[in-house]
């Protein structure tokens, strides 16, 4: 608070006093981390104006040889990301600095300012219309950026900067079955919102239903089976005509070339690297093109500045999507499980509405098939797939004892149901959003997780405890491959191979990837002198060189 207490003195030109009062007795350390608080002074220049001030936290006298992280506490309507500093955040060790560089500096950007409310039926008692899809923009750009209505409160998030924007109904059938009113229950066609601070926006927003569409839903069922009856006539009726003509040529070259959208999350210099050799391993396997997501929130300035030339390099595309995590959901502390987090909770909202399928790859994997495979495999109605940790011939009995989930707790709530990993998983997101699942995981993941006992392997524990109420398409055993649950045999059918943690071994993950996976040096090697061959100094090693052009094309 010493920032806080600084600017009010100068500013109000007042005297405080400061009475300190602690224990005198101690359990355990109250503060495991060093806190600064950025608040900037005003400043103003000879000709009276204000002048042009940048806020700053120096952290002075650290030690030099633990690792240290640093992060930043923000206000909850704030996006604000790293966008200059070649050194790895996650893992800070000042005493590796070069020895003409005794400082560490970190610029931080303010990318986004957030758009929140909540939207309510004024048809159905205000029940929050789920599924509800709309679109932000302005006057020459209706749709900026799009999102749809949680269950849960109704909320919404859509990301934003200083300025007029209009909030509307999306195209199809929530402007078919919806219309936003006023404060007087008037019709109106959009929602102005003016963001004129940095205290973002949160708006209510009320909708009914248009007059003859009381009684029918976002997503019903019945309609959805009619419209996916005449799919598949069509598809029929295309393979009919292709015995007599060649019109069905160009619908095989136009699902050849169906986008792979592959998601991943990284965190970490070390975590980057892996990342992008399992980029490289599914490029070179995947015939079809590739379009690569990942949660900005974690990544380096490196990283983000690499993507651009690496995807201008092997033709495929790179783009990074960012939530705030809501203020209404319990938070996670640590770094990891705030990952893990990010991973299965905001599914539904995280990537824009145009994307209706997306395969979960983990950054240390490594990918020895065809994406489209699993890409075109038939989940059976379910929301998502997962592979069951290895079973049967496929199980390795060194590691037997540490099945958590063959006994106790989770044997008797699976009741027969497999446990399945969390590296690899393929997400139906238009069933996803139709069943709820998002809403579903949030909602038994706020009960769960206020129990610290509870969710300890929270990415993989919350969808399989949840499979009575969102069910898992076990996908077939040779989609994943780890070497700490599986045996040895098994290993030359695998399509992807995972760098489990070994409870037995406990070696590093680096000397694992190159004794495990013959071909993990090769791609290592490639993506380093594919690093070698661009421009020195070109990968953000002078502060003001960044390329931040990735970073600006949200909005």
């Amino acid at each position: 608070f010493t920032p806080i207490i600084q600017f009010i003195t100068s500013f109000f030109n007042t005297e405080v006093k400061i009475y300190l009062n602690p224990e005198t007795q101690l359990s355990v350390i109250p503060l495991k981390s060093y806190y600064r608080y950025v608040l900037q002074q005003l400043e103003f220049g000879t000709d009276g104006n204000l002048a042009p001030t940048h806020g700053m936290a120096v952290f002075s006298n650290l030690p030099q040889s633990k690792v240290l992280t640093l992060k930043i506490h923000t206000p909850t309507s704030w996006l604000v990301e790293p966008v200059r500093c070649p050194y790895d955040l996650d893992n800070i060790k000042l005493e590796s600095l070069p020895s003409n560089e005794r400082t560490l500096r970190a610029y931080f950007e303010l990318e986004h300012i957030l758009v929140e409310g909540s939207c309510y039926d004024d048809t159905n008692r205000g029940i929050p219309p789920r599924g509800l899809e709309l679109f932000l923009g302005d006057q020459s750009e209706p749709h900026t950026v799009d999102t749809m209505v949680m269950s849960n409160l109704g909320y919404f998030q859509l990301k934003a900067n200083p300025g007029i924007w209009n909030l509307r109904l999306a195209n199809g059938r929530a402007r078919n079955l919806y219309q936003i009113v006023d404060k007087k229950s008037q019709e109106i066609e959009m929602q102005v919102i003016s963001l004129a601070d940095f205290k973002g926006a949160h708006i209510t927003l009320h909708v009914r239903k248009r007059p003859g569409s009381e009684h029918k839903q976002l997503f019903d069922e019945d309609e959805q089976e009619v419209v996916d009856h005449d799919e598949k006539s069509n598809r029929i009726w295309d393979k009919v005509k292709g015995l007599w003509n060649t019109g069905t040529k160009e619908t095989k070259v136009e699902k050849r070339n169906e986008t792979i959208h592959i998601f991943s999350v990284a965190s970490g210099h070390l975590y980057e690297r892996f990342l992008k050799i399992m980029m490289l391993s599914v490029l070179r396997h995947t015939k079809h093109p590739v379009k690569f997501w990942f949660l900005k929130n974690f990544l380096s300035p490196k990283f983000k500045e690499f993507v651009p030339k690496f995807a201008s390099e092997y033709n495929c595309e790179v783009e990074l999507v960012t939530y705030k995590w809501p203020s209404w959901l319990q938070q996670q502390k640590e770094k990891m499980r705030v990952i893990w987090g990010y991973k299965v909770l905001f599914l539904d909202v995280m990537f824009p509405l145009s994307v209706k399928k997306i395969i979960f790859v983990d950054a240390d994997q490594i990918v020895r098939a065809d994406m489209s495979e699993l890409w075109a495999l038939d989940l059976n109605g379910a929301p998502y797939g997962f592979t069951p940790f290895c079973m049967g011939d496929f199980e390795r009995q060194e590691t037997k004892g540490f099945r958590f989930w063959a006994s106790g707790y989770w044997k008797d709530h699976l009741q027969g149901m497999p446990y399945h990993i969390s590296a690899l998983f393929v997400i139906d997101l238009k069933t996803f959003r139709q069943k709820a699942a998002g809403d579903n995981l949030r909602a038994t993941y706020e009960g769960l997780s206020k129990d610290p006992n509870s969710l300890a392997n929270l990415d993989q524990d919350l969808p399989n405890y949840l499979q009575h109420m969102v069910p898992i398409y076990s996908l077939p055993q040779e989609w994943l491959w780890c070497e700490t649950w599986c045996t040895d045999e098994s290993k030359s059918k695998a399509k992807t191979i995972d760098l489990c943690n070994n409870p037995l071994t406990k070696t590093p993950k680096l000397e694992n990837a190159v004794r495990i996976v013959p071909e993990w040096t090769d791609y290592d090697n490639e993506v380093k002198q594919f690093e070698k061959s661009l421009s020195s100094g070109s990968l953000n090693s002078d502060p003001g060189s960044a390329d931040l052009k990735l970073a600006k094309q949200e909005l």
